[in-house]
């Protein structure tokens, strides 16, 4: 805000491209984009797929790109990406976890350490997938390891070492939900729990899995909404970039 003044008194910019430059969000009439949001946060705004056309979608990747912001687009099905990549055709689109997204590299700053994806079974990938993906949009290194449920432990332990030097791992588990848990228990870092709607009728769509994460009689674990991976790996990159700047402090 101060450069823009000081453009302005300086003549280099008028009063209105500086109103413009200052100006919070966009008004498409149907959406307010949120330019501001990566000064205020660390990142662009993510767009949420369901429940919007394929135009409407179009119209807010435009206004966020004007603005030389990244994309991140989730829950997009397959038939509506393939119209917005039409329009948007450097943008990528990652079918298991339905997000669309510019490409981005690990970032400098976070070339250090990574992030683990833990998934209970091959039906929770799509939630998985999703905070995996995200965690990558956002410039962190992700490390995946799938299909290593309660069910077969010893899948786990194969990989426990790796998983203990991450900075923090993300938990997905539908069915009973315990594999947080015991991984939590395994670990010195934060561990964020995903519930998914995977199970049988008594699982009440996540439900279960959601109540036996809350339950969990480890520490250091933390819990996301049912499905939602996005969130997950949003939890899960604030706390890897928090550890990158302790570690350059030290």
């Amino acid at each position: 805000m101060e450069e823009i003044l000081k453009q302005v008194q300086q003549g280099m910019l008028s009063i209105e491209e500086a109103k413009e430059k200052l100006a919070t969000y966009e008004n498409l009439g149907f959406a307010k984009v949120d330019h501001h949001r990566e000064k205020r946060q660390g990142f662009p705004e993510t767009i949420y797929g369901e429940g919007k056309s394929a135009e409407q979608i179009i119209a807010i990747i435009t206004a966020i790109r004007a603005n030389d912001n990244a994309v991140l687009v989730t829950r997009m099905s397959k038939e509506k990406s393939i119209e917005v990549l039409e329009k948007h055709s450097d943008l990528l689109y990652d079918e298991q976890s339905q997000i669309i997204y510019s490409e981005r590299k690990v970032k400098k700053e976070f070339q250090t350490g990574y992030i683990a994806v833990v998934c209970a079974g091959t039906s929770d990938l799509r939630v998985a997938e999703e905070a995996a993906v995200t965690a990558e949009a956002f410039g962190c290194e992700v490390r995946r390891f799938y299909d290593v449920g309660v069910a077969g432990i010893h899948r786990l332990f194969d990989n426990i070492e790796e998983i203990q030097q991450a900075t923090v791992s993300i938990v997905v588990a539908g069915m009973d939900g315990a594999l947080p848990s015991v991984v939590g228990g395994l670990v010195s870092h934060p561990v964020i729990a995903v519930p998914t709607s995977v199970g049988y009728g008594a699982s009440f769509n996540g439900l279960a899995a959601l109540l036996t994460m809350l339950n969990s009689c480890a520490s250091g674990i933390s819990v996301v909404n049912i499905d939602n991976g996005f969130g997950g790996a949003f939890n899960a990159v604030l706390i890897h970039r928090l550890a990158q700047r302790k570690e350059k402090e030290c």
